[in-house]
């Protein structure tokens, strides 16, 4: 039972890294609409950002599943 409690606690990095994605891309979008010139700028932190994030995400899915693996 725990096992499964913790494989969820770690699996829910997936949701932090879903709301960060997301309010990102809506400020980058923002960003783009009141400066258009910048936008090779914004984009390309914006995809770094991305990336990071989506790392997070990934490294807490492979968390859970060790956790599954190891422990259940």
């Amino acid at each position: 039972m725990l096992v499964a409690i913790g494989a969820a606690v770690a699996v829910l990095t997936g949701l932090g890294a879903g709301l960060g994605i997301g309010k990102a891309t809506a400020a980058a979008v923002d960003a783009i609409a009141r400066q258009p010139e910048a936008a090779g700028k914004i984009r390309t932190s914006l995809l770094l950002g991305c990336a990071l994030a989506e790392a997070t995400a990934i490294y807490g899915f492979v968390i859970g599943l060790l956790i599954i693996i190891m422990l259940g």
